[in-house]
């Protein structure tokens, strides 16, 4: 089942107002009735009971009119014509756009489901929507990527409701699935990243992504232990995470050089301080050493490797290199050129 992002208010809402909003009609004609119950000719002649009064109230406002009960008195009259006849429009205003809306938001989210599996391609698939899927999903906002191209797919309801309030698509279920997969047009993806809980289900997600898209698209996955790495890059990951071994790295940076764990926190938060960012190498770039660059350059992306400054093929920027380097990202100034 594919959720779209969440709207303001949802048909259940909004349901459930017009009910009331029948029901105080309904409750509104039933007093205006009984109160003046004097005023009306029952067919018994018997006087009008509380739930004569009922009666009446949904009769008339429904416009089935048995004519068992009808207005005899001035004020009785009075009533039906100032305060029944309107109520009685309003209440078929309320059914009928109670229907209108339920048939509008099929025909709506049909359209909305038509228009995206016509236009979803090289977007990323998030499989699991945990702490690190949610880390993922704003490190891709933070470099430009749109939300309409972010597919996360999650077996927990109320992980999907986060997903769809966080204006994403969310897929309901298992990233196990092949079918799933497919629902999320995995073979037109760019990339899919593996943030399950489990080890063993990461293994088994990249394992049906590298079967559906013959090795096509990249996937990134995130694992616990270090072991299950080799693994996960048998199974068809390109890159792995290792989550506990980072976090114990990070644990013994802050003990034994303080001042470097900060540095790492600056540069993996946002607006913060520094950034690490990635662009390609301009002309009057080409040729020249990394180092004497205006942008503080830690590596190089060639062919789709890294090459280090402390390479000898590091030693000069060429044509094609991507740059990997250390950015300001503080928030500028109002009235600052960017």
């Amino acid at each position: 089942m594919i959720h779209f992002p969440a709207q303001r208010r949802g048909p259940l809402s909004a349901l459930s107002l017009r009910l009331a909003a029948a029901l105080g009609l309904v409750l509104a004609v039933v007093a205006a009735v009984y109160l003046d119950r004097d005023g009306y000719r029952d067919v018994n002649e018997d006087g009008l009971t509380l739930l004569d009064c009922f009666y009446y109230a949904v009769v008339s406002l429904s416009t089935t009119g048995y004519g068992d009960i009808t207005p005899a008195s001035p004020s009785a009259r009075l009533v039906n014509v100032l305060f029944v006849t309107p109520a009685r429009v309003l209440f078929l205003i309320i059914l009928v756009g109670t229907t209108l809306e339920v048939l509008t938001e099929q025909y709506r989210t049909g359209r909305r489901l038509t228009r995206w599996r016509r236009s979803v391609k090289n977007h990323v698939i998030i499989c699991g929507y945990g702490t690190k899927g949610r880390s993922a999903v704003s490190a891709l906002l933070e470099n430009g990527l749109e939300r309409s191209r972010i597919v996360v797919v999650e077996r927990s309801p109320a992980a999907l409701r986060q997903a769809t309030s966080a204006g994403l698509v969310a897929i309901e279920g298992s990233a196990t699935r092949s079918s799933v997969l497919n629902e999320a047009h995995v073979k037109s993806a760019k990339a899919v990243i593996i943030a399950t809980d489990s080890d063993d289900a990461s293994v088994l997600v990249a394992l049906t992504v590298r079967q559906l898209t013959a090795g096509q698209v990249r996937i990134i996955a995130a694992a616990r232990e270090a072991e299950n790495a080799p693994l996960l890059k048998q199974s068809g990951a390109h890159h792995v995470i290792v989550s506990s071994a980072t976090a114990g790295r990070l644990l013994g940076l802050s003990t034994s050089a303080p001042p470097l764990i900060d540095v790492v926190e600056d540069l993996l938060t946002p607006g913060q301080g520094m950034a690490l960012a990635m662009r390609s190498a301009e002309r009057d770039e080409v040729g020249r050493s990394p180092r004497e660059l205006e942008s503080l350059v830690i590596a190089l992306v060639r062919r789709g490797k890294v090459v280090t400054l402390a390479d000898k093929a590091g030693a000069v920027v060429e044509t094609g290199d991507m740059l990997v380097h250390v950015r300001d990202d503080r928030p500028q100034p109002a009235g600052t050129p960017g």
